[in-house]
């Protein structure tokens, strides 16, 4: 069986030239603005130095490159005709991997809602959902000859979740009954995508972000709890994907708080449409226990605690702990339960760079992650997981989100003043473990 590696990213992230050839604000130029204090508007520049960067990726040996076309650089405001400066982009893109060898690996959504739909009620909207199907269609009539690997909408519990109830992702909002809504609604506009690309020669797939939810101890309540967090983050996504239903203890959950999945006749025949591969977007596991810290069992609404604790086990300089462990675990789940073919189509670390004089970082911390990780993927596909991919996150340094540029997941160093960039020690590293599957 072939073994895909390669490197990730998303546009908003390091495309910049976020006015530029008719594109429009986005939900994260809005967040980005108002909240973070520093932009995408140049990020890395992508936009101008896009052949360099190609160049960058064939000199690490990768054989697919994971990117995500902006939405209001193919469709300003999200509605209408396509962009002929913004899909000329993407064309120049596809055709410049392809003359370097490089598999084009294209996500469809990652996060970059038009403002304008954004302020017609963004994903809490049905009509949300059919916006982005157009929008999907418009890059995939133009790049479907070139392009074989289709991922719909990148990560849906963080745009729901963190964007509309936490309020800590764009586009900020603080409103659970939202982020329900958000949640079907991303599925919806999933299935919609999926449907229109599945064409036979294509490989068509969701990145998913998965940890793993693991009982603080054997108490009843802890495995309750971490059942239900399972079911929060990973089992409503899962679930109606495969088997077209929605998991009838999240549903009762929700209803329990007061909030209903915003399902209509045919939209779960819609949201499990058949994908060829499921992404994994991983990043770490954690623990749940049934009691908070005074040894209550229900919080002060009357609903069972779910309280959240981190393995104790060393931590990312984001705070995540590295649980590579759980890595193996959660493969083997997704094979086991769901049956898909997998591929990791994120899995990175932040840690402290300190570059020398001429850029160069020896980050041995973020090398050790990405063995460790990765040797934990051969562990599954030796139990028998069917994983066919990996990729990194992310190729370089870029606008991390909330992060702004604070925090640095890259192989390559950037240097955001010059726009130079440098592979890091684990690109060097990552670049000679190419040579076999895990």
């Amino acid at each position: 069986m072939d073994f895909t590696w390669g490197v990730a990213t998303s546009a908003y992230q390091i495309e910049g030239a976020a006015a530029e050839d008719g594109r429009t604000p986005s939900i994260w130029d809005t967040f980005s603005r108002e909240v973070v204090g520093e932009t995408g508007d140049v990020a890395c520049d992508h936009y101008h130095r896009m052949p360099e960067d190609v160049r960058l990726i064939k000199k690490l040996g990768v054989g697919a490159y994971r990117f995500s076309t902006s939405w209001t650089r193919v469709q300003p405001n999200g509605r209408g005709p396509g962009n002929p400066a913004g899909l000329a982009f993407y064309d120049r893109l596809v055709d410049e991997l392809l003359a370097n060898g490089i598999e084009p690996w294209l996500t469809l959504y990652h996060w970059d809602l038009p403002q304008e739909l954004e302020d017609a009620g963004g994903w809490t909207a049905r009509d949300t959902a059919y916006r982005f199907a157009d929008y999907s269609a418009l890059v995939f009539d133009r790049l479907q000859d070139r392009v074989r690997n289709w991922g719909t909408v990148n990560e849906p519990w963080c745009v729901a979740y963190l964007g509309y109830e936490h309020g800590v992702f764009a586009p900020g909002r603080r409103d659970p009954a939202a982020a329900v809504a958000a949640t079907h609604h991303l599925l919806l506009a999933h299935g919609l995508a999926a449907r229109l690309v599945k064409t036979p020669g294509n490989s068509v797939s969701i990145p998913l972000n998965i940890g793993t939810a693991t009982p603080a101890s054997d108490d009843p309540l802890d495995v309750a709890a971490a059942w239900r967090a399972d079911g929060n983050v990973a089992r409503i996504f899962l679930d109606p994907i495969r088997h077209g239903r929605y998991p009838a203890d999240v549903v009762e959950d929700l209803a329990a708080r007061g909030h209903r999945l915003p399902v209509r006749p045919g939209d779960m025949e819609i949201i499990a449409a058949p994908i060829d591969m499921l992404g994994v977007n991983f990043y770490f596991g954690q623990d749940f226990a049934g009691r908070d810290l005074d040894g209550n069992t229900v919080d002060a609404a009357g609903r069972p605690v779910v309280r959240e604790i981190k393995p104790d086990v060393p931590q990312t300089d984001l705070g995540w702990p590295i649980t590579p462990d759980r890595f193996t675990t959660l493969l083997l789940r997704l094979h086991r339960d769901y049956g898909y073919p997998l591929v990791v189509t994120e899995n990175g670390a932040v840690f402290e760079d300190h570059p020398d004089a001429g850029g160069f970082v020896e980050d041995t911390e973020r090398t050790a992650y990405l063995a460790a990780h990765i040797d934990a993927v051969g562990a599954a596909r030796a139990l028998g997981a069917d994983v066919r991919g990996y990729f990194a996150w992310s190729l370089m340094d870029n606008f991390e989100w909330a992060e702004g540029y604070a925090k640095r997941f890259g192989l390559v160093h950037v240097d955001y003043r010059t726009q130079r960039r440098t592979p890091k020690r684990s690109a060097l590293w990552f670049a000679d473990r190419l040579t076999s599957a895990p």
